[in-house]
């Protein structure tokens, strides 16, 4: 990546004026959409994979990771955590580092869909990371940012230390507002200059000149039935985005690894 990237740009100024109204819609009705069938076996081969490479090891999350440079870096990082990277871009997931470290596992899946998987399993993480994920910055997108998606509250009670980062402040700032709302622990947006960029996003936002910006808050073991809390706008700091689509015909869930057969002790709703 050439380092002249753009910084994000919107007719928003500040927090959406609809995203305390979404959240409400979003923590009184669940996301009861049909996981698709190719996610549901992606989900379980990962967690058999997992089960034969590190039993009982804590399990950190790399959400949106891409090509899988910024899972080697939490891998090496924390070498007795079991790291998964999820992505569902098969183009970005072919670019991978050639050496992998054997703590690691990328799996190709939609997130609105392995996310509540991993809910439905009782699955819970000590980390959980989502770096540089889609903005969508025009004003008629905010339901497409991940905080403001149907599936931000079963993403939530994962559990473990989430962290975000973005090139745009508004992003982050919109989703600490999402946290506090759905679960009253408080989050807060910072500015982050990292000594080493941790994925080629990073790498280029920062030769580009970019600020960037990140939250990191504990989530415990995940909540008990996440409640709105009572907000009203005002200068507080939050957010996140992306979309799915649907698979191209010749999709394979996984990457990099061989068929398995699905792990029976995960029962799934």
């Amino acid at each position: 990546m050439r380092a002249n990237s753009r910084a994000p740009s919107s007719a928003q100024t500040g927090l959406h004026e609809d995203l305390p109204r979404l959240l409400e819609r979003r923590a009184a009705s669940p996301f009861l959409k049909p996981c698709a069938e190719y996610n549901r076996r992606a989900f379980l081969e990962s967690m058999e994979r997992r089960e034969r490479a590190a039993p009982g090891k804590p399990l950190i999350l790399d959400s949106c990771c891409g090509n899988g440079a910024s899972t080697v870096a939490l891998a090496e990082a924390f070498p007795e955590h079991y790291v998964i990277g999820v992505d569902k871009s098969a183009a970005r997931l072919a670019k991978r580092p050639r050496c992998l470290p054997p703590n690691l596992d990328l799996v190709r899946a939609d997130l609105a869909d392995y996310w509540r998987l991993m809910h439905s399993a009782s699955v819970r993480v000590a980390r959980h990371y989502l770096l540089y994920p889609n903005p969508w910055p025009k004003i008629g997108q905010l339901s497409r940012r991940w905080h403001a998606h149907p599936v931000f509250p079963s993403m939530l009670e994962l559990g473990g230390r989430l962290e975000c980062r973005s090139n745009w402040r508004i992003y982050i700032e919109e989703f600490c507002f999402s946290i506090r709302h759905l679960t009253g622990i408080d989050a807060r947006c910072e500015t982050w200059r990292p000594d080493v960029a941790q994925t080629p996003f990073e790498k280029k936002y920062l030769e580009s000149g970019h600020e960037l910006f990140r939250v990191g808050v504990d989530l415990g073991r995940g909540q008990n039935g996440l409640r709105p809390q009572e907000s009203g706008i005002r200068s507080v700091t939050g957010g996140f985005a992306a979309g799915v689509t649907k698979p191209h015909p010749e999709y394979h869930p996984t990457v990099g690894a061989r068929r398995a057969v699905p792990y029976r002790r995960y029962r799934l709703g």
